[in-house]
């Protein structure tokens, strides 16, 4: 199944899975100058295909052994197929088929410690393996996604050449690095798509802070957004914000995201997220409001009715000057965005540490500026932060992010306790607000609950006038009485 006429040249890449994110890294990979062999199970597919890019430097194959032979040692194969059972099922086919030092990469939204038992079970068997975080969607996917491989440094370097040519270009460089061992590249992955929920929920609140508080319509919205994307906030997701409030439905004249239905779904990296951070005691709470914001937005009926049964604030209007409004809720978007985004490095540097991967927080910063979801003139800001000091506990801590917070912190807590007040739902811009007030207390409540725990479970405490005693236990219900 050459393409083109006459005997194709040998092909130094190949796909597995022509789904639109495969086709499309296929046809990326070919234009770079590597000849792409491909394969998928339905071979219809694969012929439709070639059709279709007859003139590109690809290559089908009917079998999995045909597909094989074709590629040059040592092979680099790409998966890009559903993740769970579909991987398992294609590593346990093609295997059997590779020799030493062939490289398989599962370019899928993997399971971190899927990726590491694949690597290590492949590892056995002399054959080198690499999860891929890969960002930016079908587009990403043809003009240069971010990358985030992590596997054996030898795999990393056999696809070096061909995904440094793929990945997005910004002015800090290609949009790829290695990531650190085994499961790294698909850990940061997931946390870049939980840092994508959060980053999406902010936006989503404040444009309903807009709509409902200001009475924004969508031309008013879109402009602002795209004003918006003219300072700080400038963003793919931004950017993207302000062009969906231009488009008309053709069937009803009315704005497109106005015939919307209000049921947001997910596709499980934001839930592994939350689970990974409570299984490291990493802090992450507008994730976590922006996970369960998508979880209640799916309770479309129970919400319908509960509207028309319990009562709430009668105005959801403002008072005020509408631009200095706008302004205010930029900056409370900006603030929540920092938070947000401290909880994710903070997330992945506890992964790196459990896991003994040293990951360059720096370089995911970087890698994440072109190509990817979240890509952000913001993550210039944290590559600075990280260059001036490296190993500070938390973004907030950095001396430029802390006079930003200074500055948005009357804004952000106007419009936070204004939406309260008004009966509109912010939990992501609210639980940023909580997780700074909370990290930046010298004292907490929580001497209440652990003396709660020593009295109903007898699980001992600290004194904070003599920790160097250790823990202890009290009666308190007998002193009590």
């Amino acid at each position: 199944m050459a393409n083109g006429e006459g005997s194709a040249p040998p092909a130094q890449f190949g796909v597995v899975g022509l789904g639109v994110m495969g086709q499309n890294l296929a046809l990326n990979v070919a234009e770079h100058g590597f000849p792409v062999a491909v394969w998928n199970r339905e071979t219809d597919w694969v012929e439709r295909f070639l059709r279709a890019n007859s003139a590109k430097l690809l290559a089908g194959a009917r079998t999995l052994e045909e597909f094989v032979r074709v590629l040059v040692r040592p092979r680099r194969i790409l998966l890009m197929i559903t993740a769970g059972e579909p991987v398992e099922a294609m590593i346990g086919r093609l295997a059997p088929l590779l020799e030493r030092e062939d490289v398989i990469v599962d370019g899928g939204n993997s399971w971190f410690k899927d990726t590491q038992r694949r690597e290590v079970e492949l590892r056995g068997r002399e054959l080198l393996f690499v999860g891929c975080g890969v960002s930016g969607g079908e587009e990403g996917a043809r003009f240069g996604p971010s990358l985030m491989p992590g596997g054996a440094p030898a795999a990393y370097e056999s696809l070096r050449p061909v995904l440094e040519a793929i990945a997005a270009q910004t002015d800090s460089g290609r949009c790829v690095t290695y990531i650190g061992p085994d499961g790294a590249g698909h850990f940061v992955k997931m946390v870049h798509n939980g840092i994508e929920y959060a980053d999406m929920q902010l936006i989503a609140e404040a444009y309903d802070f807009l709509k409902r508080a200001l009475g924004l319509e969508a031309r008013e919205l879109g402009d602002t957004f795209a004003a918006w994307n003219r300072g700080p906030l400038e963003s793919f997701l931004i950017e993207l914000t302000a062009k969906i409030f231009a488009v008309r439905d053709e069937e009803t004249g009315l704005p497109l995201v106005d015939c919307v239905l209000d049921r947001a779904g997910q596709k499980g990296t934001g839930k592994w997220t939350a689970q990974v951070a409570l299984d490291l005691a990493v802090p992450v709470p507008t994730i976590n409001a922006a996970l369960d914001a998508r979880l209640l937005s799916a309770m479309k009926a129970e919400r319908v009715a509960a509207s028309a049964s319990i009562a709430g604030p009668r105005s959801t209007r403002a008072r005020g000057d509408k631009s200095k409004w706008i302004a205010a809720v930029h900056d409370a978007l900006y603030a929540a965005k920092i938070c947000s985004y401290a909880q994710g490095m903070n997330l992945i540097r506890a992964g790196s540490e459990t896991y003994d991967w040293h990951i360059n927080l720096r370089e995911m910063a970087r890698i994440w500026k072109g190509g990817c979801i979240i890509r952000a003139r913001f993550l210039d800001e944290i590559m600075r932060a990280f260059d001036e000091s490296p190993e500070f506990a938390n973004l907030m801590l950095d001396r430029q992010f802390r006079l930003t917070l200074r500055q948005c912190q009357p804004a952000w807590r106007r419009v936070a306790g204004t939406a309260q007040r008004l009966g509109i739902p912010v939990p992501a811009m609210a639980a940023s607000l909580a997780y700074f007030d909370s990290y930046r207390a010298a004292q907490l409540p929580h001497n209440l609950t652990q003396a709660q725990r020593d009295a109903f479970g007898a699980h001992t405490y600290q004194r904070a006038d003599h920790p160097e005693r250790g823990f202890v236990h009290t009666d308190w219900l007998k002193k009590g009485a």
